[in-house]
């Protein structure tokens, strides 16, 4: 009777040795995953500013972008993009709500009759001044249960973890 083998691969073949220059990978824990975690937060950070902003009928970028186009005063459309960190696309949708609410205006650049410019209007403005009261609020509920030091480790690390 002839037996069948089965095939045998190359690294079954080759007694393994131990490698101290290589570690396992580490099992992947979705409770453990900064990513993950770092969503869950957002996701409650938005809730709360939501409650606590009810009113405003603003969204988080559309917030976002006030806030910066009322810190520069004035900026071209994509510039407030990438400070508000948003891509060409999303930004250009939250503009065109913004402006149709009343909260931004547009204007052709003096300098560049080209360029279009974006400015805030006194509303924007107190929408801003409130949201910033609404988010301030936010920022201390989500944090409520960390001390000063900690608030102060965590706003840190997020810097370092972000872009720009």
């Amino acid at each position: 009777m002839s037996e069948i083998l089965e095939p045998v691969s190359l690294a079954e073949r080759r007694p393994q040795r131990a490698r101290p220059d290589v570690r396992p990978a580490p099992e992947y824990s979705l409770d453990a995953s900064a990513g993950h975690l770092l969503r869950l937060a957002h996701q409650r950070y938005q809730a709360m500013f939501q409650e606590r902003a009810q009113g405003l009928g603003l969204t988080g970028p559309q917030f976002a972008t006030l806030v910066r186009l009322s810190q520069m005063g004035r900026a071209t459309q994509n510039h407030l993009g990438r400070l508000a960190g948003m891509d060409s696309a999303t930004i250009q949708g939250v503009v065109r709500r913004l402006i149709a609410r009343g909260f931004m205006r547009t204007a052709s650049d003096p300098m560049d009759r080209r360029l279009r410019v974006l400015t805030i209007t006194p509303e924007g403005e107190t929408v801003v001044r409130e949201g910033r009261q609404a988010g301030v609020r936010a920022n201390d509920a989500l944090m409520a249960g960390l001390s000063e030091g900690e608030r102060t480790l965590l706003i840190t690390l997020l810097r370092r973890l972000s872009p720009g």
